[in-house]
């Protein structure tokens, strides 16, 4: 398998990425949807929330990867089977992906730092506070945080049924290309 995306397949790079950009979303919502429930006594009160930010900083650290790399290694070009509407889908859905998730993490970073404190990334770096003195900040991007997380994981959930309705019904290689077997 080669590094870099083809004309005809995703590099290994890409692939890496996107699957631990899915990894990290499911496992964050889940994180997420668990530490929310936590009262002040449970011993993961602080823990969790922690992991949480971390994992953030570091998905937001890849998204941007991900988006230079997108830039230095094209995508393969689009299937010939798919139509206008299907090309046109596919651009708008990854799109709203990508801008999706930047302003979840970005909701997350303000949610984060409205104390004025900075976020500690697993004690190996601080992110400082830059914005704290927006009117409600916790509270409104804590609403735009969980909305946009509950949306993202359904579209991504659609997404991957997209996916899979390529692989079974259509029968084309538009999940082999994202899973590195496109050629076989």
């Amino acid at each position: 398998m080669q590094w870099r995306n083809s004309s005809t397949n995703y590099g290994l790079i890409s692939i890496l990425m996107h699957w631990l950009v899915a990894l990290a979303v499911v496992g964050l919502f889940a994180l997420g949807y668990w530490m929310v429930g936590l009262n002040y006594y449970s011993s993961w009160y602080r823990t969790a929330p922690d992991i949480h930010k971390s994992v953030g900083i570091l998905l937001f650290g890849l998204m941007l990867v991900r988006v230079i790399w997108r830039f230095a290694s094209a995508g393969p070009a689009p299937l010939p089977s798919h139509g206008r509407g299907t090309r046109l889908a596919t651009k708008a859905g990854h799109g709203l992906l990508y801008v999706g998730l930047f302003v979840l993490m970005f909701s997350g970073y303000l949610i984060s730092t409205a104390d004025g404190r900075a976020i500690s990334v697993f004690g190996w770096f601080e992110v400082p506070a830059l914005i704290t003195s927006l009117p409600n900040q916790a509270d409104a991007a804590g609403l735009v945080h969980e909305y946009l997380a509950w949306g993202l994981l359904i579209f991504s959930a659609l997404h991957a049924l997209a996916a899979l309705k390529h692989h079974f019904i259509d029968r084309d290689p538009t999940l082999k290309r994202m899973v590195g077997r496109a050629d076989e």
